[in-house]
């Protein structure tokens, strides 16, 4: 089955469009430690990890070539250390194990969604 590339190229803008707010709800969540009264028992390394691995997926998916994801990869594990820096003066603690959780995020979300796309493009294109 062959899709159209018009239809590729809109899915991947939606996607980066996503991208955005996604991260304004993660940056706004690191900043302010309010958590959602659903997710009160969950682990913050969890949370950590489940937040930065849907933004390195996200990117993944929305960007055409290796070179932007890996750049997009590592401009989150820059922002999830620089969060976690700005929370030492915002009152929150400061944790390396929540940016190693951070960083694992983005390489499993990032690396994993990307092998699954040049998939899906090596067989729908």
């Amino acid at each position: 089955m062959k899709i159209p590339r018009f239809w590729l190229h809109a899915a991947r803008v939606a996607d980066l469009i996503i991208f955005y707010p996604a991260l304004l709800v993660v940056v706004w969540g690191e900043l302010t430690g309010a958590e959602p009264q659903l997710l009160g028992n969950t682990s913050d390394k969890l949370l950590h990890f489940i937040a930065y691995f849907a933004l390195a997926g996200i990117a993944a998916a929305g960007f055409k070539n290796r070179g932007a994801v890996a750049l997009a990869g590592l401009g989150l594990i820059v922002l999830g250390g620089i969060l976690e820096i700005v929370q030492g003066f915002i009152g929150r603690d400061m944790s390396l194990l929540d940016e190693a959780a951070n960083t694992l995020g983005v390489v499993v979300g990032g690396v994993g969604v990307r092998v699954i796309v040049e998939a899906l493009r090596r067989r729908l294109i």
